[in-house]
């Protein structure tokens, strides 16, 4: 979507992909080239090894770059790909940005959720033994604390040098972007190279047209969660709440059931009447379901970044009931757009779910209160202003290193 708009404002552009199973492969799509490299199919171990070391990524990327020849590359995510990479950058002397999406960068699982026992994690201890558990109970040890001591000759020294790569390339970029300030102040606490950091909001795409939702007493009020079908999401507290809720309302869930078959199984058990669930849906679909919806509902158990579903709402008016964690609680302002109840909280949810369905009326200025996102187009224009902040500096120590 942001290389669209990019190439539509005139601007040559490439993207530099891997492909995982695929063939080595370079296209057109518009006016947009993109680099697909081959790389194995996607596994935790092989995404993790692969920031130290992918031969093939690294060399493609250098063919791509003497053939491009970008004046700035902008790197959205590194995951299964080397810190080589940058590599090539520097020795071109080509200016790189970098958006911090999530917490990848300082925690291999990107989410800060721990493997062994789904816990919010706060980040790498001094010795890396937590990182080293949850690498033990990724791989499936039936006792993650005890294996992460045995394990920590041989892991911990690799958690270290992963921090010590990623931190290094933070440094080497020229301008750092986080979608929300809570992403950046993460990194911060962190101790991350966050001198030349943006807080800027993705953009967010309109629909050509996005209908109202109007009901009258008569109507069933109606909650509506899309996203993943996944634990960290939450959606067990918030069926455990809503079946809890008498009244004239219903839920409906949106999401793919293949991508944890036994979770979507277990949430379709524990589900009344009132719960419909509506599958994937398309981008024309999601539009659709928000603007029938009273009530969005994103009740994450983990540190979400930005959350797309939130932003989406608020394009259709939709006011948003969320956790208060992470993220959701800078997007979301309460009694402002929206509301915000204690994350994995069955009462906390249950209340403030019987609180709309019994004054519905309290939804009027939530609605009101809600603050246009930020579309794409504003968006990119503000990327294109880092863009050649950067350039300039880059151009200006060109020339003192001439100098020299």
């Amino acid at each position: 979507t942001v290389a669209r708009a990019q190439a539509a404002a005139g601007q040559r552009v490439a993207v530099f992909t891997h492909d995982a199973g695929g063939d080595s492969s370079h296209w057109r799509d518009g006016d947009i080239e993109i680099y697909a490299v081959q790389s194995t199919p996607a596994s935790a171990n092989r995404r993790f090894l692969a920031t130290f070391s992918h031969k093939t990524a690294a060399s493609a990327f250098a063919h791509v770059l003497a053939h491009f020849q970008p004046d700035l590359v902008h790197i959205q995510h590194l995951m299964g790909l080397p810190t080589a990479l940058v590599d090539e950058l520097t020795a071109r002397r080509i200016p790189f940005v970098v958006t911090l999406h999530d917490y990848w960068w300082g925690c291999a699982n990107a989410q800060l959720l721990t493997n062994d026992s789904a816990q919010i994690c706060r980040g790498p201890d001094a010795l890396y033994f937590n990182c080293t558990r949850c690498a033990a109970a990724r791989f499936g040890a039936p006792k993650p604390g005890l294996t992460a001591g045995l394990a920590m000759p041989l892991v911990s020294p690799l958690m270290a040098r992963r921090a010590q790569l990623l931190r290094h390339l933070l440094a080497r970029a020229a301008h750092l972007i986080t979608p929300t300030n809570f992403v950046s102040n993460w990194h911060r606490g962190q101790g991350m190279a966050t001198a030349r950091l943006s807080v800027l909001p993705l953009g967010v795409e309109r629909p050509p047209l996005i209908p109202v939702r109007t009901r009258d007493a008569q109507t069933p009020l109606r909650f509506t969660y899309i996203g993943s079908l996944a634990w960290q999401k939450g959606l067990h507290v918030l069926l455990a709440a809503f079946t809890q809720v008498p009244g004239d309302a219903s839920l409906w869930i949106a999401g793919d059931p293949n991508t944890d078959a036994a979770y979507a199984q277990s949430l379709q058990q524990m589900a009344d009447a009132r719960v419909h669930f509506l599958g994937k849906l398309d981008r024309q679909q999601v539009w659709h379901t928000l603007a029938q919806t009273d009530m969005v509902v994103a009740p994450s158990l983990c540190y979400e970044s930005f959350s797309l579903l939130v932003h989406e709402a608020f394009v259709a008016g939709v006011p948003v009931l969320a956790s208060r964690l992470g993220a959701l609680a800078e997007v979301v302002h309460d009694g402002i757009d929206g509301m915000l109840a204690a994350p994995g909280d069955m009462e906390a949810w249950r209340t403030a779910l019987q609180s709309v369905v019994d004054q519905p009326e309290q939804l009027a200025p939530l609605r009101a209160g809600i603050r246009a996102p930020l579309t794409v187009e504003a968006h990119v224009d503000k990327l294109m202003e880092i863009y050649a902040e950067v350039l300039r500096a880059n151009a200006t120590l060109g020339q003192d290193q001439e100098a020299e």
